[in-house]
């Protein structure tokens, strides 16, 4: 399986759940590399934003930043050997994030029935990008989707950011949550579109600010958060970017 890669070895780190419905929860957090998606202002730009591909990131103008060597940010692991660094924290909970991991879903299933099969009762979260749809053993074994569908404030064309399948699946599912990264007001409006196509509980929408600090995050939180007061969202905050700030591995 492909891992982002944290120094020397894979993106696994014992941490706290900083979004969505867990947050504050401890967990221990396994990144996929590779996406399916490119949204401009990602913050993981690292799992798919290679040399050689065209697409932009608002860090372009950013002085010193260039496009990543693909071997250098993969780390290429057996799932087994996954599973047992993740156990090694002796957390219950696991973040499969990304990048997209719905991309390695056969990999990711090896290391969940692994640890399963030594901790039954270990959680696990899947954090996706909501464009592909879980097989029935995957959707089985997974306790909770963390689904954050993309606007347009990502920067790619509606027919790249939106399945309208799986985004019906998604909703259907009890274990599913949607988290929405929103930067300006009018993003309202494609949420709204969203929650009536595909008539996702009003309850299981969260609103997140974009933003890679705590000043960035507070110029849209108070406006966010009325929002989601008088609509009946829940706001979802970003605890990790409070306590440490924009950085990899904690």
């Amino acid at each position: 399986m492909k891992l982002a890669k944290l120094g020397d070895g894979p993106e696994i780190f014992h941490t706290i759940q900083g979004e969505g419905v867990s947050v504050g929860a401890p967990a221990v957090f396994i990144r996929a590399s590779r996406c399916n998606l490119h949204c401009v202002w990602c913050d993981t730009d690292h799992t798919w934003n290679f040399e050689g591909t065209p697409w932009p990131h608002e860090k372009d103008s950013v002085p010193g930043y260039v496009k990543h060597r693909k071997a250098a940010v993969t780390f290429e692991i057996d799932p087994v050997e996954a599973a047992e660094r993740v156990m090694a924290f002796g957390c219950g909970r696991t973040v499969i994030t990304g990048g997209e991991p719905l991309l390695q879903e056969k990999d990711f299933q090896e290391m969940i029935d692994f640890i399963r099969g030594r901790e039954p009762g270990h959680l696990f979260e899947v954090e996706t990008n909501g464009t592909r749809i879980p097989s029935p053993a995957f959707h089985d074994a997974v306790n909770q989707f963390n689904v954050s569908p993309k606007l347009s404030n990502a920067g790619m064309p509606e027919s790249l950011r939106w399945n309208a399948e799986a985004l019906g699946f998604f909703a259907r599912s009890p274990k599913a949550w949607f988290k929405f990264v929103v930067a300006e007001p009018q993003d309202l409006s494609e949420i709204q579109q969203l929650r009536e196509t595909h008539d996702i509980p009003v309850s299981r929408i969260l609103l997140m600010p974009e933003g890679r600090t705590s000043a960035e995050l507070d110029k849209s939180a108070a406006w966010l958060a009325d929002i989601c007061r008088e609509h009946g969202y829940r706001f979802c905050d970003r605890l990790h970017i409070r306590i440490w700030g924009d950085k990899r591995g904690v």
